[in-house]
C-alpha cells in the first residue's frame, strides 16, 4: 500500500512538471505568434495602444487584420483580468457599449476586445497564439 501511494505521488508530480502552458500570458510573444502565424499587423508600441491595454501589467497589443481589430490587455494574474474587463467598457468607444459582452473575452490573465465580433475560429486562432 505504501509503495503504490509513493509511486502515485510521484506520477503526479511528474505529471505536474509536464504543464507547459503559462500560467499568465504577456504581449510580446502573443503579438509574434499572432503576426507570424495569422498575419495580422501588431503592434506593442505604448504610443498605439488604448488607454487599457498600455497600462496593463504584463503589457498589451492591437493586432489589425482586415475588417477587424483586436486589442488584448495582459493583467498580472487572472483574479486581474476582471478589473481589466472594466476598464475596457470604461473606456470603449460609445458604438462599441451595448454590445461589448459580444466582443470581449477572457482567457487567464488576457482580456481580448474585438471591434466586431469574430468567428469561433477566429477566436481559437488567436488563443492559440496566448504566450507567456
Amino acid at each position: 500500500m505504501r509503495r503504490s501511494l509513493w509511486a502515485l505521488l510521484l506520477v503526479a508530480v511528474f505529471a505536474a512538471g509536464c504543464n507547459s502552458e503559462p500560467s499568465t500570458y504577456k504581449a510580446a510573444p502573443t503579438a509574434k505568434c499572432i503576426h507570424s502565424k495569422l498575419g495580422y499587423d501588431v503592434t506593442t508600441k505604448p504610443a498605439q495602444l488604448g488607454i487599457v491595454e498600455r497600462n496593463a501589467a504584463n503589457g498589451g497589443l492591437l493586432a489589425r487584420h482586415p475588417g477587424n481589430a483586436l486589442r488584448i490587455a495582459f493583467a498580472e494574474s487572472s483574479g486581474a483580468a476582471p478589473g481589466l474587463e472594466h476598464a475596457f467598457g470604461l473606456f470603449a468607444p460609445k458604438k462599441l457599449k451595448p454590445h461589448i459582452t459580444d466582443v470581449m473575452r477572457t482567457n487567464k490573465n488576457a482580456v481580448l476586445l474585438w471591434t466586431v465580433t469574430p468567428p469561433q475560429e477566429e477566436i481559437n486562432s488567436v488563443y492559440g497564439c496566448l504566450k507567456g
